[in-house]
């Protein structure tokens, strides 16, 4: 499976690593993913997602009903 967090779309970014010399090599900037298990009270049942650090964040302010409604809307969570 892909890292990508299942309620934002966030994904591993591409760029350089720049040393000292100001040589340039290619390099991969990974998405900060966390497994977590929310408890969804609307279905009675527990969900394991794989979320970015900021949707996690969003959750605790905003809920977890509210952030997989909105998932749902962008055609991030089915």
């Amino acid at each position: 499976m892909s890292r990508v967090c299942e309620l934002t779309g966030k994904k591993a970014m591409v760029g350089n690593n720049v040393s000292h010399a100001m040589n340039k090599t290619k390099r991969k900037f990974d998405a900060n993913l966390i497994k977590k298990r929310f408890y969804i009270p609307s279905e009675d049942k527990w969900v394991t997602l794989k979320v970015s650090a900021s949707a996690l964040k969003t959750i605790n302010k905003i809920g977890i009903d509210a952030m997989l409604k909105e998932a749902k809307a962008k055609g991030f969570y089915k």
